[in-house]
């Protein structure tokens, strides 16, 4: 057992702010992961943990899956990266087309961020239009586009964006429509006004923890096939989560255009765009020149670590019963925190699908980004926190589930749940 401190100090020292992205535990909880294998992190203390951050995602087969473990090692003594076609990736690239509904081609990139950057950019070649628009709430990555109204905390009157970071170029805003969540009248008329200017809509069609209403993904491809503007689906979190062929193969409801990553890749770093040859045209070199070309390269494209990684996984997600058994188990991990709340007396909602949902603390039923605005804030961090000390792990607003995870994992993550609210509920309005 080592003592940690020293080294979340020097994190501190070198990291802004001492963590590597926007996750942190809180004050004095923080920890360094010093192993992960299956449902379970431990810390350089030797401290286990459940873990339902799973990576942010990816981690849907658990942490150090024989299966992928074996493809990477065999995969390292014949080269880790080449910028050039490999027999993995074709092979990825062909169960991608295989499996997405909408998807004819593929175009990898570094990152789910990538992926929907150059969905749009390769709508807006395809369209010759250069405004999108979007849905207040939905979280598209880092780039500039996609960090406009994902969690305002003052929103504007739509379809005005907020930008949610310093450096993003005031120009941006002037490109971008937002929409509200499961509200298809308004998102209608928006389109309607502005579909001559309009290269894209992109979603996440399970929009954070937030489920579609009924008919509103239907009427959203609808209207945008009727305008003839491409529809983007961010499937970055559902992509391979909620069933094989993603929110498109279970909500019924097909894009254009789809951005993947996270599960694709078995923990590696990858992502996809994908999309009718039509439309990913536009990515091929032999268009160099024109007005047409969409430029699009990077050193780690089509990495064939990443696609066997991501080739194990998938094919551990074909085995009949994976995806039974994934929504079996979150099934009974949410509605045991939905009653837990309950049996405390507390405002709450569990709200999302089995594969990954959240708690929030509110009394209004959560159907877009504005009614998560009425959740109680400090409760959620009170609640997260309590979670860390007990030795759950989980995002700030996100419960990821995995096939890793056993009935026993779920009896005593329910057991630290109840434990969580209590202290919760405790606490003075």
């Amino acid at each position: 057992m080592r003592d940690d401190r020293d080294l979340v100090e020097r994190a501190a020292r070198v990291l802004p702010g001492g963590v590597l992205g926007s996750h942190r535990s809180g004050p004095g909880l923080e920890f360094v992961v010093e192993a992960a294998r299956g449902a379970y992190l431990w810390d350089t203390r030797g401290r286990r943990y459940i873990d339902y951050l799973l990576g942010s995602g990816p981690m849907v087969l658990g942490h150090a899956h024989p299966a992928v473990v074996g493809a990477v090692e065999g995969q390292l003594a014949r080269g880790t990266t080449y910028m050039l076609l490999n027999e993995p990736i074709i092979e990825l690239a062909e169960e991608l087309v295989r499996a997405v509904p909408c998807a004819e081609q593929v175009r990898f990139t570094g990152s789910g961020t990538e992926a929907t950057f150059f969905a749009l950019r390769v709508a807006r070649a395809y369209t010759g239009r250069d405004r999108i628009l979007k849905f207040e709430g939905g979280f598209h990555g880092t780039h500039d586009y996609g960090l406009m109204s994902v969690s305002p905390r003052s929103p504007k009157a739509f379809p005005a964006p907020t930008p949610d970071s310093a450096g993003i170029p005031h120009a941006i805003q002037e490109e971008v429509l937002v929409a509200p969540y499961n509200d298809l009248a308004t998102t209608e008329a928006l389109i309607a006004t502005h579909h001559r200017q309009l290269a894209a809509v992109i979603v996440e069609p399970y929009q954070r923890v937030i489920v579609p209403a009924p008919g509103f993904l239907a009427g959203l491809r609808a209207v945008t096939r009727r305008y003839a503007v491409p529809l983007v689906f961010d499937e970055i979190v559902t992509g391979f989560r909620l069933a094989y062929g993603g929110a498109q193969e279970y909500y019924g409801v097909v894009p254009e255009l789809a951005a993947l990553g996270k599960v694709i890749a078995g923990g590696f770093p990858l992502g996809a765009v994908c999309g009718p040859a039509a439309l990913m045209r536009h990515f091929d070199p032999a268009l160099e020149g024109t007005p047409e070309y969409v430029v699009q390269a990077g050193t780690l494209n089509g990495n064939p670590v990443a696609a066997v990684a991501g080739l194990a996984t998938l094919a551990e997600l074909r085995k009949p019963g994976a995806y039974e058994r994934l929504h079996r188990t979150g099934a009974r991990l949410r509605d045991g925190l939905a009653a837990a709340a309950r049996r405390h007396g507390l405002a709450a909602r569990v709200s999302g699908e089995p594969p990954v949902f959240d708690i929030l603390f509110t009394d209004r039923d959560v159907v877009d980004y504005r009614a998560t605005l009425t959740a109680d804030r400090e409760r959620i961090t009170a609640f997260n926190r309590e979670c860390v000390r007990r030795g759950i792990v989980k995002a700030v607003n996100k419960i990821y589930v995995s096939l890793a995870h056993t009935d026993a994992d779920v009896d005593a993550t329910l057991e630290v749940f109840d434990q969580a609210l209590a202290v919760v509920a405790a606490r003075p309005e």
